[in-house]
């Protein structure tokens, strides 16, 4: 069984971007050090353009070989002429308002968002499924993310998109197995699901 992994920047009070999505306030932490980072253990995280602009376009997926967006993720990357921005990945776009796919690597999932993703899972292999973003497709998987990689960047939102859209009073224990702590302030934490009990 393939895991999903919410592999995501968060402040530090939780958003994942500004009211409307905007995350740049985090890119200033993107350094040397955390560049390294993500070129050696989740190099696969970066977009076509932005491995090509680091000299790691040739470098082997690490952990996902499959990435599923919502629709205003994949929009960041159409708004840039990207129709295929994690070409070295097999692309899935969760939209109902997009009727098809521009372009021959993406497919769109329109209907049973969350059976298609159990069938993902399904398939055999060692690398994982990446799940993007944003804030409602994770809410709508909720319950079938088995693993959280967390980028906390040190700075606080106050309001903004949370980590999960849509989600009321539900309770899941996940163990935290991995954290690091980088000289900018960034801090990444792997935490693993936990089976419910009962």
């Amino acid at each position: 069984m393939r895991k999903l992994t919410y592999f995501v920047a968060v402040s530090i009070d939780g958003f994942i971007g500004d009211p409307g999505g905007d995350a740049n306030s985090y890119m200033k932490f993107v350094d040397d050090e955390f560049l390294h980072f993500l070129r050696t253990e989740y190099p696969e995280t970066v977009s076509v353009a932005g491995r090509r602009a680091l000299g790691f376009d040739d470098v082997p997926n690490q952990k996902f070989d499959t990435v599923i967006q919502g629709r205003n993720s994949y929009q960041l990357g159409l708004d840039e002429g990207l129709a295929s921005p994690y070409g070295h990945l097999r692309e899935y776009v969760a939209s109902r308002s997009l009727r098809e796919s521009p372009h021959p690597n993406v497919e769109i999932i329109a209907d049973d968002l969350v059976g298609a993703v159990r069938a993902l899972k399904a398939e055999d292999g060692d690398l994982g499924i990446w799940l993007c973003g944003g804030a409602q497709l994770a809410g709508q998987l909720y319950d079938d993310i088995d693993e959280l990689v967390l980028k906390t960047y040190p700075v606080l939102l106050g309001s903004g998109m949370p980590m999960f859209a849509g989600v009321e009073s539900a309770v899941s224990e996940f163990a935290l197995t991995e954290s690091r702590v980088f000289g900018n302030g960034v801090v990444v934490r792997h935490y693993v699901r936990r089976p419910a009990k009962g």
